[in-house]
């Protein structure tokens, strides 16, 4: 088998590598597999040290809105993850141009190239944050599209050009939808880690509004593991949630990395809140449960205490990125 891995040096689609060349996938057990990533801010080669150098892992420095460069990648694929996004809401907040042109055009990209390849399977991989805000209840894989973020709008808008590939040229094409990740070698623009290393570094923790704002949180392994079990066996057409089980507001999510700092709340800082910021989120996860039997394994409380101590450990990974990330901010 070969598997095309687009954004194979970010955060999650590097988790997922680092998995899948370990062995730690049977599914997918003795793939060729080529990673094609663009490294911009968030991809990093140190994300694959340790699989670097592994016989059957070719990593492509390139764009995946490149037509030719995609083209002659996909040639004999027979599975394409695609991870490649931005994926920041405030990045996309103070300018959408490269969210539309990445997450839409690239994705656009890719799926012609699968065409004309003959790919058996494409997973697109995309976030709960299309569907918008929920008060209460949970989202399932059939409710409406709803984007309030930039972001969100390119994310839904390549959802929906996945899918159109599958129902009007037969592209085997599935979608998942990911609740909040966390976990090792996340960029530090993201909450947690954000949160983490502002803490490590004897600095405030921001806090945007009245910190009453929930998310479910999905440790990165089970995510990569979810999206391991579409690849192999996801009904071509179809779209999965996958969840983690865990929600908290912000201000809970807070609390509890400073308890494990031993520090109190004075560390906290209250920012005006984020535009248009979704007050709630929640996937409902019985479609793939039932189908693969799927569920999170890895506890919050665990998960983050052991990314905790990957961030302490790390300090050489992160610290040469904070001034990009704080330049998120």
């Amino acid at each position: 088998m070969r598997i095309l891995v687009t954004g194979g040096a970010g955060f999650i689609g590097s988790n997922f590598v680092r998995r899948l060349m370990s062995g730690g996938y049977p599914e997918l057990a003795g793939a060729q597999v080529a990673v094609l990533d663009k490294f911009t801010y968030a991809g990093n080669e140190d994300n694959l040290t340790p699989v670097a150098g592994h016989p059957q892992l070719t990593v492509v420095r390139g764009d995946i809105c490149d037509g030719p460069l995609v083209e002659g990648l996909m040639a004999d694929t027979d599975l394409v993850v695609h991870f490649a996004a931005e994926s920041h809401v405030d990045r996309s907040i103070a300018s959408a141009a490269e969210f539309v042109r990445t997450n839409v055009l690239g994705t656009q990209t890719l799926l012609q190239a699968a065409l004309g390849s003959g790919v058996g399977r494409f997973v697109h991989v995309s976030t709960d944050e299309v569907y918008g805000t929920i008060e209460q209840g949970s989202w399932t894989e059939d409710e409406p599209l709803l984007p309030n973020s930039p972001y969100a709008a390119s994310k839904a808008s390549s959802d929906l050009l996945s899918l159109a590939f599958h129902r009007t040229y037969g592209l085997p094409v599935c979608v998942t939808r990911c609740s909040n990740n966390y976990g090792p070698y996340q960029f530090p623009e993201k909450a947690i880690p954000r949160f983490i290393t502002r803490l490590m570094s004897g600095q405030s923790v921001p806090l945007y509004g009245d910190g009453l704002h929930v998310r479910d949180w999905l440790h990165v392994d089970d995510h990569c593991r979810g999206i391991a079990l579409v690849a192999r066996g996801g009904k071509p057409g179809e779209v999965y949630n996958i969840g983690g089980g865990t929600e908290l507001t912000n201000r809970v999510l807070v609390e509890r990395l400073l308890e494990l700092f031993g520090a109190d709340p004075s560390r906290i800082e209250r920012v005006p809140d984020r535009q248009g910021h979704d007050r709630r989120y929640c996937v409902d996860i019985t479609k793939i449960s039932e189908q693969f039997g799927y569920a999170p394994a890895v506890p919050f409380e665990e998960g983050l205490a052991r990314t905790v101590r990957w961030y302490a450990d790390r300090r050489d990974w992160w610290e040469p990125l904070l001034d990009r990330a704080e330049a998120a901010a």
